[in-house]
């Protein structure tokens, strides 16, 4: 069948087949591994061309595959960057060797001395270092909100951030890591269209779009800029590769891989290869994940020793976070927290009575995680930051797997029994 196709493909088909063309490769079902750390040109002239294309975006070789150097792009890249794309309905894509190479590189991209920032509260951990640890050592100034739903409270933040300078982005994190709070994409873009207009400067939004992937969220339809997912989470989706991907307009996308050529962040060709592979079969693995996250949630719903979860299935009928999830998002996904009752010494004692459970930070995999938030992925947070986000000691982050929901409750059942 025609590429042509793709226009018409639903994102389960484009998982499989976008990217990828057997006539480049000797009719190969699948694609190979380009495994070279540079590429050699058939003339003078055509390497002149390939660079003229890749720095300055002008001359004969605009559009066609020409390759310099591995750093620079691979036909393996090109292949996840375009798949990428189509699953997220974006003009273009950039992958990077981790999620937090993905961020820094937006970060960088966009933000100057004495610009500022504003970004939701809770956050993934890595992303609040890059924000409040490591960015204000150059003069750039951050904000935060912690109701993604309430526009009087995201307008407020948004004020606070220009007192202290150009306000040139608004990163949210949607559904958030590990509570699952929920932002309303589309209210908060429509005020930054409002900034725009007031001062001349609109800042662009970002969305982390980790927690729900392409197959449940897709971030660019609700008016977002850039749409970041760790790929290392669900469309990797077996732990055992490390990637990062941005979505968007091609304007917004191109500047971030000529930064990643000067930072060196780019995706090697075998974990390429790995994310194609993988990237076919998320869309079974997130519908197995889930049907078991609902059994387990609503097991862990009624035990008497949780004394709340944040499964964003049972967000409450007439609330906004309700009306906001069933606005855009397409379904609950697997990832999500609960407390135990009690605090640190109840949340320990039940980790360490697990056996099928694996103890260990990441999400998305096949195999079920969970994880201390409090001690791990947000250690390094201030404890009033892990508060105002909702991230006690109590509580504990689950990514539910694909393995037998019985086995899965079980094991939680005679854990729970250690609190």
């Amino acid at each position: 069948m025609s590429e042509d196709a793709h226009g018409t493909w639903r994102p389960e088909t484009l998982a499989v087949r976008a990217g990828y063309d057997p006539a480049s490769a000797s009719n190969a079902a699948k694609p190979p591994i380009y495994m070279t750390s540079t590429f050699a040109y058939a003339s003078a002239r055509q390497a002149k061309d390939i660079h003229e294309a890749y720095f300055d975006g002008t001359g004969p070789e605009v559009g066609r595959p020409g390759h310099i150097y591995t750093r620079l792009g691979h036909p393996g890249l090109d292949m996840v960057e375009q798949r990428l794309a189509a699953l997220d309905g974006a003009e273009a894509a950039a992958v990077f060797n981790s999620g937090m190479a993905t961020h820094s590189a937006i970060a960088l991209a966009h933000l100057r001395p004495g610009d500022s920032v504003v970004f939701s509260r809770p956050i993934y951990g890595g992303t609040n270092g890059l924000y409040t640890m490591m960015l204000p050592e150059f003069g750039i100034s951050h904000a935060e909100f912690t109701d993604g739903c309430d526009r009087a409270s995201v307008e407020a933040t948004v004020e606070a951030a220009l007192t202290k300078g150009p306000l040139k982005l608004i990163v949210v994190e949607s559904p958030a890591n590990p509570t699952a709070a929920i932002v309303d994409i589309a209210m908060v873009v429509g005020i930054a269209e409002a900034v725009g207009v007031r001062t001349g400067t609109r800042p662009l939004v970002v969305v982390d779009n980790t927690l729900l992937g392409p197959s449940m969220q897709r971030p660019i339809e609700l008016g977002a800029d850039l749409c970041m997912t760790s790929l290392t989470k669900y469309c990797g989706g077996h732990s055992d590769l490390m990637a990062g991907g941005v979505s968007g307009r091609e304007a917004l996308v191109a500047p971030l891989r000529l930064l990643r050529t000067t930072l060196g962040s780019h995706l090697d060709p075998y974990s390429a290869w790995l994310l194609l592979r993988s990237m076919e079969t998320v869309h079974l693995r997130v519908e197995r994940a889930m049907a078991n996250a609902l059994a387990v949630a609503e097991y862990l719903r009624d035990h008497p020793k949780v004394a709340g979860i944040t499964y964003l299935g049972f967000l409450a009928e007439g609330t906004p976070q309700r009306a906001v999830y069933d606005r855009q998002c397409k379904a609950a996904g697997s990832t999500f927290s609960f407390a135990v009752v009690g605090g640190e010494a109840e949340a320990f004692r039940f980790l360490d009575r697990l056996r099928l459970l694996r103890f260990a930070v990441s999400l998305g995999g096949s195999e079920t995680l969970i994880t201390h938030p409090a001690t791990t992925t947000h250690y390094a947070i201030r404890p009033e930051e892990r508060a105002a986000g909702g991230i006690t000691d109590a509580t504990l982050r689950v990514s539910i797997g694909i393995e037998h929901v019985d086995d899965l409750i079980a094991d939680l059942a005679q854990a729970l029994e250690a609190i």
